[in-house]
Parts: structure tokens; C-alpha cells; sequence
């Protein structure tokens, strides 16, 4: 066969490889983006649900508080305090005495009193799961707020009156803002709170929902969609689909190829680069945000392949975690961090370096004494190492959990909580876990300079974390915006590529000598190092 008709074969092959692909991607991928919208309207009510929780959760820790103090005092000098308080706050708005008959005996602000209209029987609240709050909805004149009330004891109880700001539902990408809504309702189909942009909700009809209901408070976020904007939104996304389409179909051929000349079992590869040692460190900075100093550095993982290769987490972590391979990776990369940066960390005794933890590592048997055995072999101080819970997964068992994370501190270990707000956590868990560092995740980072809802996320996080002396970090800072607005909010931690990516041990260190070079300038990015 001469090397024209070969080559002529190779194209004719090609093309209808292509045109076979282009013709089944096109009802497989219409089907998969009109099912990745649901699932992403799904995950905005979670978002939304969140929201309204961390509110709930903050004046549940402040009526906490009160309570533990004993019966409201309703004196004028305690009323002033009271106010001041609730002032500081940002999602209450008044708190209230109240006697086991439903009667309000004093209040912080007595003129909100009388924007009432009506006042829930206690036999009409909702209970949260814990049984420690109830949930009502106060009727007033200005709209509708929710009512969190504690005992305080037989005779008393205490009740916090939050407004829900209509911003903090104001999550809906902007396609379909002009025909969706978002409501906020208790379990008995009480509303209440609502956003609806452009009055969408008198225009609504027919419309698709989508719900998440709380596991902790008797609340759930509803979002309604109407059907024909789905369509739309799918309808002009059909042709950048189709073009993602073909060359995907092309990319596919590469990854087959590549695909066929690796090994069949992906985990058996796994197993042999944990054999060789090919995950290592890389390390990115935690900085002060008012003053640029470096204070820390975060612990992730990069598989480092023989052939030169650098293979992003995504692409391994997952499988590491579902086949129980995530444990010896995290030990790896810990002993070999920590011998590494063993003379970094014994020069700055404020130093911090922060894993990631598994929850499932987390309760492991010996994981308290095999973590001791790791730092000891380095000989560095135990307050000097930072264990990141991630929550990809749930805590199993939260009684052992918190066990565990008392032992660990006792000798010395700090504990944080990442990816609050979107993980599996409630804010509620935290006082229980007894993590000492607050991680914001990226989420809310991002949204913070054009999202007035995530500012008052943050601000919830922040005046929460106050409330347990706890520290908070903000993670995935990329601009300078960003730094500023989250110091008006509080935070005085975060790291992200503003300052530095991820780097390999040797470029950190020399990042860090060159930070230590230009100390007291603000944070700002390395090109040479980042590049």
C-alpha cells in the first residue's frame, strides 16, 4: 500500500472517528449540561441554606453565652450592655426575655415591639435537632424575621431576632435571575425571607424547584426556576458545546493513546510511585495580611513522576483517598516536610506548617502516637504543626472526633477546620470539635469584593470565630482587593497566588530568604518564583 492511500486512509479514518463522536456528544452533552445546571441550582440552595445557618448559629452561640450566665438581668445598665452587643453584631437585632407563658418580660431595643404583629406560641416553634434552639417566625410590620429562642431555665427563656438580609439569598447566576426566586421557610411553610430580582416571583408560573433542607435547624431553601429560562441558558450554550465537542474528541484520541501505554490499574501506578517516592511537598505561604510577613506555610501534595512529569492533585487524590492509599501519602510528604524545613522551623518558633487531614485519618487507631512519632523523628515542636480536617468526607463519629482532637491538643497540636461554610460541618460542630483555626474557603474569597452577601458570610465567620478564640484563615487570595476587603472583615490570615503558588521545597526556601530580604513590604506576587 503506497504512502498516499495509507495517508488518505488515516484521514477518511479520522473524520469519521470525529463525525461519530460529534453525533453522539450532541445528545449526550445537551442531556449533561442541561443536567449540570440542576445540579448546579441544587448546590446554590445548599449555598443558600448555609447562609441562613451560619445567622442561626451565630445567635445561637450568643443566646449560648447569655444563658450560661444565668436570668436575663432587664436593669437599664444591663439592657445598655445588651444593646451594645447586639449592635455589634450583624445579623440580630434585638434580643428578648421572654416567661414560659410567650410573654417578652424586657428587651434590648423595646421600640422593635412594636413593629409586632403577633408573637408564635412555644407549642408552635420548631425544635433544631440538638433540641437546644427554637425556631419561629416573628410577624412584624416591616416584613417577616425569625425568632431563635433558648431556655434559660423553667421560668425563663431567651429570644434572638434576626433579619435575614435578602442579599445573603442573592446567589442566582445572572441568566437566570429574571425569572427565578429564592425563598427561605421554615419546615412548617412559614416564609421567611425572599429575594426576587425584578419581581420575578408575581411572573413565575409553573415553575421547577429545587430544595435543601437543614439536618440541624427545622429550615430549608427553596429555589424556583422557570423552565423555559433552562432552556434558553441551554439553547445558547448549544454551539460552544459542540465546538468544546470536537475537540474534545480530538483530546480523546491523545488521552486513548497516552492511556493505552500506561499501566492497566491505576492504582497499582499509584502504589508504585508511594514505593519509589515520587509525592512530594510543595508549600504555600501563609501570610499576615496588614503586614506581608510569612507565617506558615500550608503542606500539598505533587506526584513527581520519573519521566519528568508534575501530576496535579486532582488527578490522583481522589483515587488515593477512595482506595485508602491517602494515609501513607499524607505520612510521606509530613516526614519528608519536616525534615526539610526541620532548620526553618526550629529558627522561627512562630513558624506553622499546616496537612491535610483526612476525617477518616483523623480516627484511625494510633493516629495520635504515630503523628508524635513523626514530629519527634524531626525534632520539631508538636505547637508548630497545624492538622487541616478537610471535609470531602463526614465526620463518622464526632464523639471520637472530638477525642481525638483534645488529645491532640494536649500535646500541643493545632487543629483547624477547612472549607467552612460549604463542607459537611455545621458552624454549630466547631465549639464541639474544638478546632482552634477557622479556614474560609475560597468560595467566599472570591465573591467578597463583588457580593455584599459574601461579606456578611465572612463577618458571621469571623465574629463567630471571635466567640470561641479561635483563629480564622482566608484561603485562594488572588488580588490585592481581595486582601483589603477581607481585613475590613476581620481576617487577619490567608494565603493563596497573590503572594505565591504552591512551590517545590527548594523554590520555597529560596522564597522564603527573598521575602526575608524585602521584609516589611506589602504582600505582593514573586514573578520569579511563581512562574
Amino acid at each position: 500500500m503506497s504512502s498516499q492511500r495509507k495517508y488518505v486512509i488515516r484521514i477518511a479514518a479520522v473524520a469519521t472517528s470525529l463525525a461519530a463522536f460529534l453525533i453522539c456528544t450532541d445528545l449526550a452533552l445537551t442531556a449533561l449540561t442541561r443536567d449540570q445546571i440542576s445540579r448546579q441550582l441544587s448546590d446554590l440552595s445548599k449555598v443558600a441554606l448555609r447562609r441562613s445557618e451560619a445567622a442561626i448559629d451565630y445567635a445561637g452561640a450568643m443566646l449560648t453565652q447569655m444563658a450560661e450566665r444565668g436570668v436575663m438581668d432587664c436593669s437599664a445598665g444591663a439592657l445598655q450592655k445588651l444593646r451594645l452587643q447586639v449592635y455589634q453584631g450583624s445579623a440580630v437585632k434585638d434580643i428578648r426575655a421572654v416567661d414560659r407563658d410567650g410573654s417578652v418580660i424586657c428587651s434590648a431595643y423595646s421600640e422593635t415591639l412594636e413593629f409586632d404583629n403577633g408573637w408564635a406560641k412555644r407549642d408552635d416553634m420548631l425544635e433544631s435537632a440538638d433540641r437546644m434552639l427554637r425556631l419561629f417566625r416573628v410577624e412584624q410590620f416591616t416584613g417577616a424575621a425569625l425568632g431563635v429562642l433558648r431556655d434559660v431555665n423553667a421560668q425563663q427563656s431567651l429570644a434572638a431576632i434576626l433579619r435575614i438580609d435578602a442579599n445573603q439569598l442573592d446567589i442566582m447566576p445572572i441568566r437566570l435571575r429574571a425569572q427565578s426566586d429564592v425563598t427561605l421557610a421554615l419546615l412548617d411553610g412559614q416564609p421567611i425571607a425572599g429575594y426576587q430580582p425584578n419581581g420575578a416571583q408575581s411572573e413565575l408560573s409553573d415553575t421547577i424547584s429545587f430544595t435543601s433542607v437543614s439536618d440541624r435547624y427545622p429550615l430549608r431553601a427553596i429555589i424556583h426556576v422557570n423552565p423555559s429560562a433552562l432552556s434558553t441558558r441551554q439553547g445558547g450554550a448549544y454551539l460552544p458545546t459542540m465546538v468544546a465537542a470536537g475537540v474534545l474528541g480530538i483530546l480523546f484520541g491523545l488521552l486513548l493513546a497516552s492511556y493505552l501505554s500506561r499501566p492497566l490499574d491505576p492504582v497499582t501506578e499509584l502504589d508504585r510511585g508511594l514505593s519509589a517516592h515520587e509525592f512530594k511537598p510543595y508549600l504555600q505561604p501563609t501570610f499576615n495580611l496588614k503586614t506581608g510577613d510569612i507565617v506558615g506555610s500550608e503542606i500539598l501534595a505533587r506526584w513527581e513522576k520519573a519521566d519528568g512529569r508534575t501530576v496535579p492533585p486532582m488527578s490522583f487524590i481522589p483515587l488515593a483517598e477512595s482506595s485508602g492509599r491517602i494515609e501513607k501519602l499524607t505520612w510521606q510528604i509530613l516526614s519528608l516536610a519536616l525534615r526539610e524545613l526541620q532548620p526553618e522551623l526550629k529558627r522561627d518558633k512562630r513558624f506553622k506548617l499546616s496537612v491535610n487531614i483526612t476525617p477518616r485519618q483523623l480516627l484511625s487507631d494510633g493516629f495520635v502516637d504515630r503523628m508524635r512519632q513523626v514530629v519527634a523523628a524531626a525534632t520539631v515542636s508538636t505547637r508548630q504543626v497545624v492538622l487541616e480536617v478537610t471535609e470531602r468526607e463526614e465526620l463518622a463519629d464526632l464523639n471520637k472526633a472530638t477525642a481525638v482532637v483534645k488529645e491532640l491538643s494536649e500535646f500541643g497540636f493545632r487543629v483547624a477546620l477547612d472549607d467552612v461554610g460549604i463542607g459537611h460541618s455545621g458552624l454549630s460542630a466547631i465549639q464541639r470539635l474544638g478546632a482552634r483555626i477557622i479556614k474560609i474557603d475560597k468560595f467566599f474569597v472570591d465573591a467578597i469584593t463583588r457580593d455584599q452577601s459574601a461579606v456578611v458570610v465572612v463577618q458571621m465567620l469571623v465574629a463567630l470565630a471571635g466567640e470561641l478564640d479561635m483563629g480564622v484563615v482566608a484561603e485562594g487570595i488572588e488580588h490585592q482587593e481581595q486582601v483589603d476587603a477581607l481585613i475590613a472583615c476581620g481576617v487577619e490570615e490567608g494565603q493563596g497566588y497573590l503572594v505565591s503558588p504552591p512551590l517545590p521545597m527548594g523554590r520555597f526556601k529560596d522564597f522564603l530568604e527573598l521575602r526575608r530580604a524585602c521584609s516589611g513590604e506589602a504582600p505582593k506576587a514573586s514573578p520569579e518564583l511563581a512562574a
